[in-house]
């Protein structure tokens, strides 16, 4: 017979009653109310118009790209007349016959003279080597798709396969805002914002002949105006130069840059901000394009591939690693192409990768991983096939989707690196940050 804790209890005291465990009760979870359609949208269409999304991914794009190209100019410096001059099988007559059908822009068909070739080739190769530091990107990357496309529609089957690539990203950069990082307009316009807060603050505290006069720029407009008298030619040539809505687009991308200038002069309120908007739009939507480019490439590849025999049985491999023009190490294609396994394998796997990538940007980590196997693979082409400027071409595209947070770690790592690299360099000289005691400040790619 059980009893109560009061009867055990010594006289005097209130006995404690045990505290009872209560019961949990089935609590129905609150869900936080659904965020109305019209809000959803109009954050995004915010964030679409408001910020230039991927800075990084298009500056890697900028720097990949032109790269690529500028190696390949000095690669074949020695061999551009046969390539693309007077002296090439593709005489500048048959060139000629081929754009009248074709309407593809090259403005090596304004003469057929060597003097002008050597000019369009030297600007090419200046573009190039300016746009991959971001000197005055929208002006260079104007003049760099002209090269690319003067000397590639010029002799057309020249190239790789890479330089399909080549010519759609050149089109593509000049409607990008590519040197929001990495880049020397990057640099210029953080210092010029640093120095006018530095001015106003001078100004706020009221020092006597405080702040920092306005640096005008005359580089900017003077490039621009050259490039108007190069655009007037083009167009007077314009029953020779090809594509009229090239033409057209670069007027555009002229008259554009003027109204910029113009209204960051003597408007730089309103109509400043309308026309960010403009060209965050231009931005994002050719980054959408880019992707959706990159996308296109593999899905086609990988189904076509899948249709072929060879890619079936998993042999398709092994044929070019026996191809003297696709061996430049021979012994590795030759250890390569003896295991059967292995050339299954890579067959196979090479046909997964192309036809899973568009598939796999609705996952980030399998996106991540499919990326990082087409960048090898690319590198292995590199290396085993010869090709190095086509997969170079194909890592910058892939570079795209790299993710952000890796791309400011590499950004850093090769800052400091670089920075290592120069106080190696530097005889006796310490560094600022060494005398005060302060932590060094992470840098970009060129400073």
């Amino acid at each position: 017979m059980n009893r109560s804790t009061a009867n055990h209890a010594p006289d005097g005291e209130i006995p404690e009653v045990p505290e009872q465990p209560v019961a949990e009760r089935s609590v129905p979870e609150r869900t936080a109310p659904r965020e109305p359609f019209d809000r959803r949208l109009a954050r995004a269409v915010q964030r679409v118009t408001a910020s230039a999304l991927g800075p990084y991914q298009t500056a890697i794009i900028r720097i990949g790209f032109s790269l690529t190209w500028l190696l390949f100019l000095l690669r074949e410096l020695p061999h551009r007349h046969e390539l693309y001059g007077p002296d090439g099988p593709w005489s500048w007559e048959m060139g000629r016959q081929l754009i009248s059908e074709n309407s593809a822009f090259t403005a090596l068909m304004w003469s057929d003279s060597g003097l002008w070739f050597e000019i369009v080739y030297g600007l090419a190769v200046l573009s190039s080597a300016l746009l991959l530091v971001g000197w005055r990107t929208r002006a260079m990357s104007v003049v760099f798709m002209v090269g690319v496309l003067s000397l590639q529609n010029r002799s057309v089957f020249m190239g790789d396969g890479g330089d399909n690539v080549i010519h759609l990203a050149a089109i593509y950069l000049v409607l990008t805002r590519c040197a929001q990082v990495w880049s020397l307009d990057a640099r210029r316009a953080a210092r010029e914002e640093r120095e006018a807060a530095e001015a106003g603050e001078a100004g706020e505290a009221g020092e006597a002949g405080a702040g920092l006069p306005h640096r005008r720029d005359v580089v900017g407009p003077l490039l621009w105006t050259v490039l108007g008298g190069f655009l007037l030619a083009a167009t007077s040539f314009a029953d020779v130069t090809g594509s009229a809505w090239l033409l057209v687009l670069m007027w555009v991308l002229w008259l554009g840059q003027a109204l910029w200038w113009l209204v960051c002069r003597y408007a730089p309120g309103e109509p400043r901000t309308l026309l960010d908007v403009l060209a965050n739009l231009a931005h994002n939507a050719t980054l959408v394009v880019i992707m959706a480019e990159v996308c296109l490439i593999y899905a086609t590849a990988g189904w076509y591939k899948i249709q072929g025999s060879r890619w079936q049985d998993g042999t398709a491999l092994y044929y070019p690693l026996k191809l003297d023009y696709f061996t430049p190490w021979p012994a590795l294609s030759d250890l390569l192409g003896s295991s059967g396994v292995m050339v299954m394998l890579l067959t196979y796997g090479t046909v997964l990768v192309q036809v899973a990538f568009p598939f796999a940007l609705f996952n980030r980590k399998v996106k991540n991983v499919l990326l990082v196997a087409m960048m090898l693979e690319h590198a292995g082409i590199a290396v085993i096939l010869g090709l190095p400027l086509f997969s170079l071409a194909m890592i910058s595209a892939d570079a795209v989707f790299l993710p952000t947070a890796f791309l400011v770690w590499l950004g850093v790592r090769v800052g400091r690196g670089r920075d290592r690299l120069l106080r190696r360099r530097r005889s006796g000289a310490v560094p600022e940050q060494d005398r005060t005691g302060e932590e060094p400040v992470p840098r970009t790619l060129v400073g």
